[in-house]
């Protein structure tokens, strides 16, 4: 038999494109844990990362609040590293977020409000910064806004589901052992009473005098001006600086010129931001892959979801 009378043996497509695909995967991952690699020993334990700019040695500080506030113990860590650094010299807050949890948000208000007693602190508002994000601007000495910046939404809201219907379709019942008649209030199995929504109206007219007065105390403005524009409305930057709300108008570079002559620096200043530790870097590589897509859904799947009792600034 000559070569040209054996059988031909063809390779199936569906098979190249197996082979490619594992191929490309497994490259992927070596990249990937490469860089992880490269990304964990290029970082210390601890201090911060310099951003260099212009020659002083007098830097401001740069701090990003971005996102849902959820908690609030990681920027403030940050704040306390800055009020002890001596070459920081002021402090820029970057806010771009729509609100968050009440709780966070005014931890993040008392404490920049006390920072600011040591060294100036300037909020920068991004894309966004209303409800929980501008409670937390508050605390600043002074606001810049960009124009079209989404801002103000002065209020509270508290959403309860009530699955009762669900639960009883796919044949899900509770018992509740409870020591008062409220103990169970919010629960997502039964209609709430008219006493239980009298009770968290009460808790959410208390959290909303709280966020009006905290406004109206840090911008020096009337407390019935304030219950004018408090009703949760949204407004853009031009609107509140208009009202008081906000003090100037700029983008994030006006932020840092506008910290650097209250920090006493001379020239165009350093900016000087919190490091990140390396889980941070590898979860954010994680969420810039394929894998970070499916965890960003699941994380919206539970938002939207809302399941249980959670009262926010919005």
């Amino acid at each position: 038999m000559t070569a040209t009378d054996r059988p031909q043996r063809h390779t199936s497509p569906i098979i190249i494109i197996l082979a490619t695909i594992g191929g490309l995967a497994i490259l992927t991952g070596i990249i990937f844990l490469g860089l992880s690699t490269f990304l964990i020993r290029s970082i210390g334990k601890s201090g911060e990362v310099t951003v260099v700019q212009g020659v002083s040695r007098d830097k401001v500080g740069v701090i990003n609040i971005n996102g849902v506030i959820t908690e609030s113990e990681q920027t403030i860590q940050q704040m306390l590293k800055f009020q002890d650094n001596h070459d920081v010299k002021a402090i820029v807050i970057r806010i771009d977020s729509p609100g968050g949890a009440v709780g966070a948000s005014q931890e993040l208000f008392q404490e920049i409000h006390r920072l600011d007693q040591k060294k100036p602190v300037i909020v920068s508002m991004g894309s966004v910064a209303a409800s929980g994000g501008y409670y937390a601007a508050v605390g600043a000495r002074t606001i810049v806004a960009n124009p079209g910046t989404i801002t103000g939404s002065i209020g509270v809201i508290m959403k309860i589901p009530n699955l009762k219907k669900l639960m009883e379709k796919i044949g899900i019942g509770t018992t509740v052992i409870k020591s008062g008649k409220l103990k169970d209030l919010g629960s997502i199995s039964r209609p709430l009473t008219p006493a239980e929504q009298a009770v968290l109206k009460d808790v959410m007219d208390d959290i909303h005098q709280q966020f009006m007065e905290d406004v109206a105390a840090s911008r020096h403005l009337p407390m019935e001006k304030v219950r004018e524009i408090a009703d949760g409305r949204i407004l853009s930057g031009r609107q509140a600086k208009k009202l008081g709300l906000v003090d100037e108008l700029g983008n994030f570079h006006t932020a840092v010129l506008i910290a650097a002559k209250a920090g006493g620096i001379k020239g165009e200043p350093g900016l000087l931001y919190p490091e990140k530790d390396k889980f941070s870097i590898l979860r954010q590589i994680m969420e810039e892959s394929g894998a970070g897509t499916i965890a960003r859904g699941i994380r919206k799947a539970i938002m939207e979801t809302d399941m249980g009792m959670a009262t926010e600034c919005r």
